[in-house]
């Protein structure tokens, strides 16, 4: 069980947590390895704290809680959202290090009871709306099937979709999801509540970051990202950074990848 109960005063700060799971990853597993190669880019001698922004994250506006210590199933799921339900009482907006993408529809049910009227921005090659997968409802593949049958968002935008297939679509209509799919890009984005995002690195294309499980050719610029995050207007509440594989990043140009959108995002919840 987590507690964070002896952290100190955490209103008005980030919280950053790793969140290792990728039992539910379809293909190949690897993503459960990832908060710690995160942070090991983020502290390089080759880089610096300070987002673009100027905000520097050498201060103490934020605090790093570590990884969960997470169980398997059902179970993992429910420690997952008993965490976010602890920090988010406390008066933290969260980051979260994934992890396969299945840790996004936990950590929004929690979301989702401290912000009703919550908007989501989803960046990702797939749109994650399979209402089961090779068996498995808990997937990689479903969490936003899972987010919208319990209404558990007031919106959903998915941004950099090009892999959508003829049962996805249908979803994607039956839950009313606004998606702009890669070939549609650019495009303006507007929100008009608290906004979570969501972010799957394979959202990107393979030449920027290729430590991940699914490469999609034809995908955003680490730039198109590091915009989307810095210029989108919305109070940002909270954030995750899923499915980065570092057995598929042998010379951490995709950790040096996550590393950046943290510090932009960290950036982009204190202000």
């Amino acid at each position: 069980m987590s507690d964070f109960s002896g952290v100190g005063q955490l209103a008005g700060k980030v919280a950053v947590i790793g969140v290792p799971l990728d039992e539910n990853s379809s293909f190949m597993r690897g993503p459960a390895l990832a908060p710690p190669r995160i942070r090991e880019a983020l502290h390089s001698g080759a880089s610096n704290l300070c987002a673009e922004n100027g905000v520097d994250l050498g201060d103490s506006s934020w605090q790093d809680m570590g990884d969960l210590a997470l169980a398997s199933g059902a179970d993992a799921f429910a420690q997952i959202e008993q965490a976010m339900d602890e920090l988010l009482a406390q008066g933290a907006r969260v980051l979260s290090l994934g992890g396969d993408h299945s840790i996004t529809y936990p950590i929004l049910r929690a979301y989702a009871i401290k912000y009703p009227r919550l908007n989501i921005l989803h960046l990702d090659a797939h749109p994650d709306l399979y209402d089961e997968f090779e068996g498995n409802r808990r997937s990689h593949a479903c969490p936003f099937a899972r987010i919208m049958q319990e209404r558990l968002a007031e919106r959903l935008v998915q941004v950099g979709i090009r892999t959508m297939n003829p049962h996805q679509r249908e979803q994607a209509e039956r839950f009313g999801v606004e998606v702009i799919e890669m070939r549609e890009w650019p495009a303006s984005l507007k929100f008009d509540g608290p906004l979570y995002v969501s972010l799957d690195l394979d959202a990107l294309d393979p030449a920027f970051a290729p430590g991940v499980s699914h490469h999609e050719p034809g995908g955003l610029s680490t730039r198109e990202v590091l915009s989307i995050i810095q210029n989108t207007p919305a109070t940002l509440v909270g954030a995750d950074i899923v499915e980065f594989n570092p057995a598929r990043d042998p010379v951490g140009v995709t950790a040096a990848v996550a590393a950046k959108f943290y510090k932009e995002l960290v950036a982009r919840m204190l202000r």
